[in-house]
């Protein structure tokens, strides 16, 4: 039998799995409510209804308006899916827990959307599933019942539960065996089954003491589910007559409240027989566990008392069976039926469905604060609630459908005055008593930038002393925002103005956070007095709010500037002198000395004071106005030419000064005083700059000095080392033939009728000069008409016969006139040698080599870039035709008459082809005029300043 049982269920959870994707719902469309009907056990995750498809709503309004459930139950058997719109299950729900034998079950739900406020109410039906089988109490029913007993008796049997409703139920009940007994079933008013067997046949103890029955309680499921329990029959002698009720059935009431121990009732049944077969005892039968728990009957009274306690929220009524036997074990049956009172013992409780704890000072009365939800066990009268305010707010409560209210604005908001508000809520029933609850929130008011920055003044006054140093704080200004937070941020600046042309902020800058003005230059007050400039406050909301304030910033006079005398006038070119005349009285007006600061105030009073004068006894300077007045009587002994130094002073701390030459004259005509002041002898101001400027001076002299050493000393160690590069290279030498150079103006350092082939090695000191003649002696002649030619036989010549000698002293016949003499050795000619005559030289030194080789370089430059074709007798390799790239670089190939040295900047150089012998017959006719004498000094300075020219 267990077996079938769990076949059964694992059958039906099987068939619960397989079909609960096909869900039956029914909308009701009447005031925005939603049935959906799901059947019990049914798998978290599983879908319940399309909240989103049947409300009309869209997904993303779910998903903006936070879209949640508002459950009355403790516990959440369904979810919310805000991305789908989906209502799925959350937890497994089992109808007889949540419902019991309540049909039908369902419980209900909110949807509350936000931004606007919106709920829709969801009623969920829980359908029964055929997952409980009926159940005995007992597992075996001992009757004891006498043998006389008539056919036709009732007997009245235990009633199986089962848990399920509806066709889940129990059905039916079956009995085997029959022959004695027939089974009877009925059914309660509230639908529950119950079975009586029915005797059939007369019963004879003698011959069967005891009968044992089978009796199955089947329900409707599909497949059904069963239980079976024993019945014992028992057969006692005879007991004709069964106890009977007073009643069929009893009523009775009792209040929720009612204390244990109360009397609720008292039952009786009579029994016609007599003596000892009349006794009846009371009992309760069919009684279910809850029930079991709270009520008690006397068995030899029959009173009903009250043994637990009572809530008529949980249960409002109870049917209790009631059964009288006699003690030969007849029995009288009955029903007690006790209405539970509903008192009110139950206070409101208050529920905050929505509630942010904020709202904005800007809100506009009737916005919506926070939802409330109320709610109270009792009924009718106990369970009416209402909800208000204790306290007096700009708030108010307006209800709303099933037992919801709202917390609205009332009035306008200001958070500057009252920034929060503590608000209690008191909800109470009318019951009476009247019970109630109360819950206190806080709600804060939120700022918005709805007031502006506030200075304390609207005009600030600064003092500031000229020659400030850049930086200085002048003045601290602070500005108050009674909004809070980001809003309340102030930060300071400058509105932009102009001061005498340039930006205010060239002169003032203002701390953003502290409000601190500071100078950001010095100030001079002569040259502005006064700055008005205008400081604006502004906080940091969106959008800012500000507001400005004057500042007047007042420059006071500091003692930088030194009186300055405008008469008399100090002039050096002239002398003037002021004429005193010899008949003057005491007190006389000689002149008076004009002075003036730029200061103000005390520091612009001057005094005037004598500090020398030639004779003081003769003169004397106002205090005050600087009149310079006689003293005395002028004498005849007194000097013609008298000398005042007066000095000028200012009332400053510490005081300035300045002074001033006062020539006066005493004499009576002006021709006197011109004879007198010819000769005169000014002293010499000397100049307080003079030593500064001896100093600069012979510190300037003294770098260029250090400068040009420094630069002399490089230049010597580097030529130094490029010596030591020829000296020490160990590259091979490839010897270059270059072509012969013909000079015909005569700027070169050789005469174009020489030729030098000079070839080196790595160690040049110790190498052979290979020399040649000159090519006038070998290769050319003259005839009588002057044209100069080459004798064929002449035209080639073989270099090594030619170098097999050694070297031989220069010829004689080399001749150079005095500018063709390179370095010292040829700077001045001696007495003995003639201009083109005499023996050649001392050998030059290196530098006479180098110097040489950088003035030859020089020469061939400017004669390739100044003379133009045809010019004096040059070839055509000088005509513009005549590129770059055929005339030879001398800069880089010179060859140093007298020295054993070649320097060629490019060792790689190919060799180049020598000019076409005309070229060279050219060039020779070019150079066979006689030499020029040699300049004299003076006409070497006349033809520089030509060339420079």
């Amino acid at each position: 039998m267990q077996d079938n049982k769990g076949l059964q269920l694992r059958r039906c959870v099987k068939w619960q799995a397989e079909f609960s994707i096909f869900l039956l719902f029914v909308l009701n469309t009447v005031a925005g409510q939603i049935r959906y009907s799901i059947p019990e056990e049914m798998r978290p995750g599983l879908f319940v209804g399309d909240v989103a498809k049947d409300l009309g709503l869209d997904v993303k309004r779910l998903v903006s308006g936070r879209a949640r459930l508002v459950i009355d139950d403790s516990r959440q058997y369904v979810e919310l899916n805000r991305n789908k719109g989906h209502l799925v299950v959350k937890e497994k729900i089992d109808r007889e827990q949540l419902c019991g034998q309540k049909s039908p079950c369902s419980f209900g739900l909110e949807i509350l959307l936000e931004n606007p406020l919106e709920f829709f109410s969801i009623t969920i039906e829980i359908q029964d599933i055929n997952d409980n089988a009926p159940v005995f109490s007992k597992k075996e029913i001992i009757l004891e019942i006498s043998e006389s007993t008539p056919i036709g008796t009732i007997f009245l049997l235990d009633t199986a539960t089962d848990p399920d409703v509806g066709l889940n139920s129990l059905q039916s009940y079956s009995l085997k065996p029959t022959d004695n007994f027939n089974l009877k079933q009925h059914s309660r008013s509230d639908g529950s089954k119950y079975a009586e067997i029915v005797l059939q046949s007369v019963l004879d103890r003698e011959k069967q003491s005891e009968h044992s029955l089978i009796l199955t309680a089947i329900d409707g499921g599909d497949p059904p589910r069963s239980g079976t329990v024993k019945i014992i029959v028992k057969l006692l002698d005879a007991n004709d007559n069964s106890p009977i009720f007073t009643e069929t059935v009893y009523k009775a009431s009792v209040a929720e409240n009612a204390v244990k121990g109360t009397l609720i009732t008292k039952v009786s049944a009579s029994d016609a027989d007599e003596g000892y077969n009349r006794n009846v005892t009371y009992s309760f039968t069919h009684m279910g566990e809850d029930a079991a728990h709270l009520f008690q009957i006397s068995a030899a009274t029959g009173d009903v008392t009250l043994t637990g306690n009572l809530d008529f929220e949980t249960v409002q009524q109870y049917e209790l069976n009631l059964q009288a036997k006699d003690p030969w074990g007849l029995t009288g049956a009955s029903r007690l039926l006790i209405d539970v009172v509903d008192v009110n013992d139950n206070s409101p409780f208050i529920t905050m469905t929505s509630f942010s704890g904020k709202i904005q000072e800007d809100s506009p009365p009737g916005t919506v604060v926070a939802l409330i939800s109320i709610q109270d066990l009792d009924s009718g009268k106990n369970g009416q609630v209402r909800l208000s305010l204790e306290q007096m707010s700009p708030f108010t409560i307006k209800p709303s459908p099933r037992k919801y209210y709202t917390l609205v604005s009332d009035a306008p908001l200001d958070r500057e005055k009252v920034s929060s508000f503590n608000l209690t809520l008191v909800a109470s029933d009318e019951g009476s008593p009247s019970l109630f609850s109360k819950i206190t929130i806080n709600l804060d008011i939120t700022d918005i930038n709805d007031n502006a920055p506030a200075f304390s003044q609207h005009e600030y006054k600064a003092y500031i002393f000229e020659n400030n140093s850049p930086g200085v704080s002048l003045l601290s200004l602070e500005a108050t925002d009674s909004d809070a937070g980001q809003n309340a941020r102030i930060g300071y600046y400058l509105v932009d103005t102009d001061v005498n042309g340039s930006p205010v902020s060239s002169y003032f800058s203002v701390n953003a956070d502290s409000g601190i003005i500071q100078a950001v230059r010095s100030l001079d007050y002569e040259q502005m007095k006064e700055f008005k400039i205008h400081v604006r406050a502004q906080d940091g909301g969106s959008p800012p709010l500000g507001s400005n304030a004057t500042v007047l910033i007042n420059v006071q006079d500091q003692n930088d500037n030194a009186p300055q005398v405008l008469y008399p006038v100090q002039s050096g070119a002239s002398v003037v002198a002021e004429i005193v005349p010899r008949s003057a009285d005491v007190g006389y007006l000689v002149t008076k000395v004009v002075a003036v600061d730029v200061d103000s105030g005390q520091n612009a009073w001057l005094s005037y004071k004598l500090q020398k004068a030639t004779d003081r006894a003769l003169f004397e300077v106002g205090l005050q106005n600087g009149e310079i007045r006689t003293v005395r009587q002028v004498t005849d002994k007194d000097a013609v030419k008298q000398r005042l130094t007066v000095v000028v002073e200012d009332n400053g701390q510490p005081s300035r000064s300045a002074t001033v030459n006062v020539n006066v004259a005493v004499a009576d005509s002006f021709p006197e005083v011109i004879s007198e002041f010819t000769d005169f002898t000014q002293d010499k101001d000397y100049n307080d700059n003079l030593t500064f400027y001896l100093v600069l001076a012979l510190a300037a002299v003294s770098f260029l000095f250090i400068t040009c050493l420094v630069v002399i000393i490089s230049v010597k160690i580097y030529r130094w080392r490029q010596s030591r590069l020829y000296f020490q290279s160990n590259l091979p030498v490839i010897p270059y033939y270059p072509p012969r150079y013909a000079d015909t103006v005569g700027t070169g350092t050789l005469q174009g009728v020489h030729n030098y082939e000079i070839y080196r090695t790595t160690d040049s000191r110790k190498s052979d000069v290979k020399y040649f003649g000159t090519i006038g002696q070998s290769l050319m002649r003259v005839d009588a008409s002057g044209t100069e030619t080459i004798p064929k036989k002449n035209r080639t010549i073989d270099c090594t016969e030619a170098g097999s000698t050694l070297q031989k002293p220069p010829s004689a016949d080399w001749r150079f006139t005095q500018n063709q003499r390179p370095g010292p050795s040829g700077a001045a000619a001696t007495p003995e040698v003639a201009v083109g005559t005499g023996p050649w030289p001392n050998p030059p030194t290196e530098a006479e080599q180098l110097q040489a080789l950088m003035a030859a370089a020089n020469e061939v430059s400017e004669a390739t870039n100044t003379l133009g074709p045809g010019t004096m007798g040059l070839s055509t390799r000088y005509s513009p035709q005549f590129t770059l790239q055929h005339v030879p670089d001398y800069r880089q190939n010179v060859y140093i008459p007298g020295s054993t040295a070649t320097l060629t900047s490019n060792q790689q150089q190919p060799q180049q082809a020598l000019p076409p012998p005309q070229a060279a017959i050219a060039a020779a006719a070019a150079q066979s005029e006689p030499p020029k004498a040699a300049q004299t000094p003076a006409s070497k300075k006349k033809s520089t300043k030509k060339e420079k020219k």
